[in-house]
């Protein structure tokens, strides 16, 4: 009798512990160490227009339109952001896991670095899937990214580097969600739940393309 109660209990245990582990466990990504340098959360620059793009991956370019058909969920960031990067990817990564399967792989999302001389395609194929394999890691020139922001009304300001060389760089906080046409649906506010991105993302699935 006691053994069944002991098994029960420890079932109940492991229960709620992947209860927490799938709602509120937050990862924390690999990657060069991070001082603990503060830095900001800024506004957006302008009103987002959204608009295509391409810029670098592993694998090469990659533009937005290649996800038509698919929405898409857009970051701007850092690799080596201490706390708001990994915390909005977190949540990105566990509103793609809450999704159905079929609803999953009709959604992609994408991590654009805003710091390209540290975050090269090679680390960033390494930072973003760490999340969730369905979130790819982009990035590009000084050029192209302030051409890309400026579509979205992204905003960031380089710091001055510290007496280490590490620097932080002060940025927006913005999950945009695109829909399977391309077209800019909704700009989620930092800390936006699972939840409210599964929100967001679910009618424009039920959508689909316009033709």
């Amino acid at each position: 009798m006691k053994s069944r109660a002991l098994l029960i209990a420890i079932i109940v245990a492991l229960g709620a512990l992947l209860v927490w582990l799938a709602f509120f466990w937050q990862p924390v990504a690999p990657g060069p160490a991070t001082k603990n340098l503060p830095h900001s959360q800024l506004q957006l620059a302008q009103a987002p227009q959204g608009g295509d793009f391409t810029l670098q991956g592993f694998n090469g370019p990659v533009a937005l339109k290649d996800f038509r058909g698919k929405v898409v969920l857009i970051y701007f960031g850092y690799t080596f952001c201490p706390d708001v990067c990994p915390t909005s990817l977190s949540l990105m990564a566990q509103a793609l896991s809450s999704l159905e399967t079929a609803e999953r792989e009709r959604v992609q999302g994408i991590f654009v670095s805003v710091d390209p001389d540290r975050d090269t395609p090679e680390h960033l194929n390494v930072y973003a899937p760490y999340f969730h394999p369905g979130i790819i890691g982009i990035t590009g020139s000084t050029e192209q990214l302030t051409a890309v922001a400026s579509q979205y009304g992204a905003s960031y300001t380089k710091q001055k580097p510290n007496a280490d060389g590490l620097y932080a760089v002060d940025h927006s906080s913005i999950t945009y969600v695109i829909d399977p046409n391309g077209k800019l649906a909704a700009s989620l506010p930092h800390a936006s739940t699972p939840q409210q991105i599964v929100a967001a993302v679910r009618p424009l699935l039920a959508a689909g393309t316009s033709k």
